[in-house]
């Protein structure tokens, strides 16, 4: 009994588009033969069947084995209706080969990929995963690493980073997120050429993602503007990568030598007048005019808490305004804003989640239009 001519062309054929060896679907086929063998009327207990890979004609041996498990007689059994069974068995192992071929491309493909970006269309969204089409290959983005409040539709086209690509048994699982700190530097790479050839680098990310995030870039030639060059004219280059963040704000701050300097950058939009650093308890004490202090502050505390993120610095915040009269110093109503920084910049890259404190009181009565929570900062 032989292989049908057809299905050896196929085998071949598999091997060459597919780069899946004809002797590893032959020897899985044989695999496959013997079950079906054993489930025929008047089998015997043991059996193993020959592939001829070149006339692909097929032979069945039933074996008689001892208490050893010892091959004591061996003779052939070849069923007459086996040609159909091996037809059918022989479809069966080729498209579990097809499947088990396919995941193993996808495998290889994204192997070792983590912090690539990536682009997909959004296939189906649930409350617990995002599921996306790479074209090649589906990625999951779970609920944790979707940008809060942010709306995916079916047919949307985003951009994701690669977290992690696992090889389980039911193939690879690609996953992936949009609120990385890192998708935001891929997506800077993008826009900006100096941060691929290395004439400007990014230093650290603090991102609250949805909201807002902060770059530190520095300049590794003189005559190259950092901001600049990642603003871009106009602010075309930052745009686009807002865009893709659905309207995140993106601020791109000039890192400095100095921590008090580079946390005076890092309050941004806001003017600062003075920073006093403390090295040894890693705190800075910022002085801002009174009308500026809101602008420092942030809404909810958003820019001093990702300025301290950012510099690595408990940050707190005051104005340069001096109490109105005895009654309010006693009650200690001086306009200040306290913020613990969580994580340091490098360690902010790989988590977005810090323990943040603030404080901020209330200005004296009369002064309500001023009160820094009720102010929203932009720049």
């Amino acid at each position: 009994m032989r292989i049908d001519a057809q299905v050896m062309e196929a085998l071949e054929m598999l091997e060459r588009e597919r780069g899946v060896p004809v002797d590893t679907i032959l020897d899985a086929l044989a695999n496959a033969l013997v079950s079906a063998y054993k489930r025929s009327p008047g089998a015997a207990e043991e059996a193993r069947v020959t592939i001829d890979p070149d006339s692909g004609e097929i032979i069945v041996y039933a074996q008689e084995l001892d208490e050893e498990g010892n091959v004591v007689r061996e003779w052939e059994d070849t069923p007459s209706d086996f040609g159909r069974i091996a037809a059918q068995t022989a479809k069966q192992v080729i498209a579990q080969r097809l499947r088990e071929a396919k995941r193993d491309q996808v495998y290889d493909l994204y192997e070792g990929r983590e912090g690539d970006l990536v682009t997909g269309i959004v296939q189906q969204v649930d409350g617990r995963y995002t599921i996306l089409d790479l074209g090649d290959a589906e990625a999951l983005m779970p609920g944790s690493e979707r940008i809060p409040y942010e709306r995916l539709e079916r047919g949307n086209r985003v951009k994701a980073l690669i977290l992690e690509v696992r090889n389980e048994a039911k193939g690879p699982q690609i996953i992936v997120s949009r609120s990385h700190p890192d998708l935001v530097r891929r997506l800077l790479e993008l826009e900006v050429p100096e941060l691929v050839d290395g004439t400007v680098e990014i230093v650290g990310i603090a991102r609250e993602p949805g909201h807002r995030t902060k770059i530190a870039v520095v300049s590794h030639d003189p005559n190259v503007d950092p901001k600049g060059a990642c603003v871009g004219a106009r602010g075309s280059r930052v745009r686009q990568v807002v865009n893709e963040l659905r309207g995140e704000k993106v601020d791109v701050v000039q890192w400095r030598e100095d921590p008090a300097q580079f946390i005076a950058e890092a309050l941004g939009p806001a003017k600062v007048k003075e920073v006093r650093i403390d090295e040894e308890t890693k705190t800075a004490e910022v002085i801002v005019s009174e009308h500026q202090l809101s602008l420092a502050i942030g809404k909810e505390g958003q820019n001093a808490r990702l300025a301290a993120r950012l510099s690595g610095y408990k940050i707190d915040i005051r104005s340069d305004t001096p109490p109105a009269g005895p009654e309010e110093d006693a009650a200690g109503d001086v306009e200040s804003a306290t913020v613990v920084e969580g994580e340091t910049a490098d360690q902010n890259a790989e988590s977005t989640t810090e323990a943040v404190a603030a404080d901020i009181e209330e200005p004296p009565v009369g002064e309500a239009e001023e009160t820094p929570q009720a102010v929203t900062a932009e720049e």
